[in-house]
């Protein structure tokens, strides 16, 4: 006979404005104590059984009715993982568990169960390992499901990856990104309409993502289009997954989950597109996406760390394409622009200690080529004067607290000019000359040479030489390096010369 004991609990006083208070009072089934034989079995509150308590009360049974060391042997190591639709999922140790178990005491263990749950449940042994591919396979097929879902209901929910922190408002802009600035603008407000594709291009850390983000979050908040930003890596990593077969042995959701992924929008922001070099399929598959949002006028934002002619691992037609709109280069901040940046970080910063100009000064000085180092050189300096017991920011704190900072800054901003220094004094000429426009040549042949030199000698781009060499065209770095390339192959005085250089500089 069955004795069921229901607990309830009550609600909690509740009030409103305005009204009395009153009880509610809630009603639910807690736990039940189901008494069977003699032996007390748990119920959770949804109706069904705590697992490991009912496996229990399972193996009481069978206890009663094996001996000792059959018991020990075959049942003490068992586990039940999982009890749905009738079908008991048991964990065993080994192998050999599964065959005794269903050959010699599979109904032993059956009718055990019929007496605890009252149902007549089936019986499966699995390994642990067989049990982590299960789950796994279950994942996978639900996974699955929800994309045929998708691609029936055409419900394609794609999350836009855009950052709120960045926007125009908290771009700082100086005489190195008003271009870029403005024509991002310019996009954000015309999306499909002007310069498509934009394509940015610049060192790391020099505010390329940052504009983008704010292209798009200007876009979202004045529009109803559907903006997608993504990293290369992850357009790679989305395109590998089209070539997985579903349950049916197709692949046909994953693509179709793809291609709504990537063309059923009105603007692709994708950055670093310099990272789909070498993956030549991921290549095509974007030269097809490129193809089918250009002819639909809706707008794509690409960002590289070189320019379109310097992908040399792309194809030529996604090179082409990417100077079918308007290509911007972001140079490196110069002194006004690093310092108005280390002011709206120290005010966004909100420190508790005022950062001196003498200060702000000597980090724009002395830290120039990126904005994240700017910024980490700030907070590096107020985490060092709270570790020296809230030392006053001073000077001289800076120089104790900033010495890695300022290696890497100057040591990098100074490889193009040492190799300047050492070019100008072996052909006997000045460094202004070198950086100037003058084209006798007597300047214009060191000229190029220091400037094969810097390229090959240094990880700068080809826009920061030309910076380094009084603001010239990256095409200009690009001639000159190939022109020594290719007379160095020809002239072997030239390339003593070349060889003579690169030992002075190390």
């Amino acid at each position: 006979m069955l004795l069921f004991y229901k607990l309830f609990y009550c609600g909690k006083r509740c009030g409103y404005p305005g009204e009395n208070y009153f009880f509610k009072f809630c009603i639910s089934f807690l736990t039940i104590l189901v008494y069977y034989n003699g032996k007390l079995f748990v119920f959770r509150g949804d109706g069904k059984m705590n697992l490991d308590i009912l496996f229990g009360n399972v193996l009481e049974i069978i206890k009663d009715e094996l001996s000792s060391l059959s018991f020990s042997t075959w049942f003490e190591e068992l586990k039940l993982v999982n009890l749905k639709e009738n079908m008991a999922t048991l964990q065993v140790p080994m192998e050999i568990h599964k065959t005794q178990l269903t050959h010699y005491y599979y109904e032993t263990i059956k009718k055990a169960f019929q007496q605890v749950t009252g149902e007549d449940v089936e019986l499966e042994f699995l390994l642990e390992k067989e049990i982590k591919e299960k789950q796994e396979q279950s994942l996978k097929i639900e996974e699955e499901q929800k994309i045929k879902e998708d691609v029936d209901n055409n419900v394609f929910q794609i999350k836009s990856n855009l950052k709120s922190i960045y926007t125009f408002d908290n771009f700082v802009v100086g005489n190195s990104n008003k271009f870029a600035q403005a024509a991002a603008l310019s996009v954000a407000e015309n999306p499909g309409k002007m310069y498509n594709p934009l394509f940015l291009y610049g060192n790391s850390g020099l505010g390329k993502t940052h504009l983008m983000h704010a292209i798009g979050n200007y876009i979202v908040e004045h529009s109803n289009k559907k903006v997608l930003y993504v990293r290369s890596d992850q357009f790679i990593s989305d395109f590998i997954n089209t070539n997985k077969k579903d349950d049916e042995g197709t692949n046909y959701n994953y693509v179709e989950f793809f291609k709504n992924k990537y063309r059923n929008i009105d603007v692709l922001i994708i950055d670093d597109i310099q990272f789909l070099g070498g993956a030549n399929k991921t290549q095509q598959e974007f030269f097809h996406t490129f193809n089918t949002l250009h002819d639909d006028s809706k707008q794509i934002i690409i960002s590289s760390d070189r320019s379109p002619e310097d992908l040399k691992l792309l194809e030529e037609r996604l090179r082409t394409r990417f100077s079918w709109g308007l290509t911007v280069n972001i140079y490196p901040p110069d002194f006004a622009l690093r310092m108005e940046i280390l002011r709206k970080k120290i005010i966004a910063g909100n420190f508790e200690q005022d950062i001196p100009e003498d200060v702000i000064e000597y980090v724009a000085s002395n830290i120039g080529s990126d904005v994240r180092q700017l910024e980490g050189a700030i907070t590096r300096l107020v985490a060092y004067s709270t570790i020296m017991g809230s030392a006053p920011i001073t000077l001289e704190l800076a120089i104790d607290a900033l010495p890695n900072f300022v290696n890497k800054g100057l040591c990098e901003k100074n490889d193009i000019a040492r190799i300047q220094k050492i070019v100008a004094e072996f052909f006997q000429i000045n460094v202004e000359d070198i950086r100037s426009k003058k084209r006798s040549a007597n300047i214009a042949f060191p000229r190029q040479v220091a400037m094969y030199l810097c390229r090959t000698m240094t990880s700068e781009s080809f826009p920061k030489i030309g910076i380094e060499f009084g603001g010239k065209d990256h095409t200009t770095i690009m001639y000159s390096v190939e022109k020594i390339e290719n007379e160095m192959k020809e002239n072997k005085d030239l390339a003593n010369i070349i060889e003579k250089l690169k030992k002075d500089i190390g």
